[in-house]
């Protein structure tokens, strides 16, 4: 039996990788950043083959708890970065944990002789830390895809940055070290939505579905995305997970990066299909998937489909 380490399995996107896993028949370990708290793992438990899930504490920033974690596995998903919008202290909430945490770990598993394959789950971020909005001087309208050159801005939101800057921290790794005995492949997503596995409430994500649902604003940050009736590129949860299991499980991909992206829509219209309401304009594709169709032979669903199902 296969043994996979999901950092951060226990969130949002974490939650339906560790199902993709355990019901195929892996082991699977899941880390948490804190043991005690079990309402935000237990939902776990109720997986198909859960007998075959390990869960461990495990802080990112901590290079001797990393090594434990992953000593005895095969495969390594890496999603156990923070995605905060309301951000009180950059430094602490995400670019300590998000690029401390990932040159930690990739310090950590090239003394890791059991390893195979890693997968990093990035964020659309890593391409243009502008997301939602375009490229620099591009239009709403304006497609994007791997072929394009990667933006960044100081203006864009601290997580955006943190992400970018992790992603640049991996490209730099698999280019300084060409013999790795291991396989390097990364997934970016663009907004990820859909329905949770857990009955959570803290997940950014899901919090972020909720107050477009509602048309709440509870800061200028928030309230920016109503007044222009900003388009959002969306791509479904599950969607998102069985990529990250093709690309784990896929060998000659490394050093790829690959963009999960399904149709794009302005707010307006995402707020009317998470309440079951028709959309009133038709959906465009701004951020390409066609490389992850191809490669990784992964399919996205429709996102009308995503956004109807968060309510039932």
């Amino acid at each position: 039996m296969k043994k996979i380490g999901v950092i951060g399995g226990s969130g949002f996107i974490g939650s339906y990788i560790a199902q993709q896993f355990l019901y195929r028949g892996y082991e699977t370990k899941v880390s948490v950043t804190d043991i005690t708290r079990k309402d935000k793992y237990q939902h776990l438990n109720t997986f198909k083959n859960s007998e075959n899930l390990r869960i461990s504490e495990l802080n990112v920033e901590d290079k001797e708890a990393l090594r434990i974690f992953i000593s005895d596995c095969e495969i390594v998903i890496h999603g156990g970065t923070p995605f905060i919008l309301d951000v009180q202290d950059p430094q602490t909430q995400l670019f300590d944990p998000t690029v401390k945490g990932t040159e930690n770990f990739l310090e950590v598993i090239s003394e890791s002789p059991s390893i195979k394959k890693v997968v990093f789950i990035a964020s659309v971020a890593g391409w243009n830390t502008n997301f939602p909005l375009p490229v620099g001087n591009k239009s709403f309208k304006d497609t994007f895809d791997e072929s394009h050159t990667r933006y960044t801005s100081n203006e864009s939101h601290p997580y955006a940055q943190a992400k970018y800057i992790a992603n640049q921290t991996v490209e730099k790794y698999v280019k300084d070290n060409p013999n790795l005995p291991f396989e390097i492949t990364t997934v970016s997503p663009v907004m990820v939505m859909g329905k949770a596995l857990s009955q959570r409430e803290d997940s950014t994500s899901g919090g972020l579905q909720y107050l477009i649902k509602n048309k709440m604003a509870p800061d200028n940050f928030i309230q920016f995305f109503y007044d222009n009736d900003v388009p959002f590129a969306i791509v479904d949860v599950a969607d998102v997970a069985h990529a990250i299991f093709l690309a784990a499980t896929t060998m000659g991909l490394h050093g790829k990066d690959y963009l999960l992206s399904s149709e794009t829509y302005k707010v307006s219209d995402i707020h009317l299909m998470l309440n079951n309401k028709e959309p009133i304009e038709k959906p465009i594709v701004i951020y390409k998937n066609a490389l992850a169709k191809r490669d990784l032979k992964a399919s996205f669903r429709p996102v009308k489909e995503t956004l109807n199902a968060y309510s039932t």
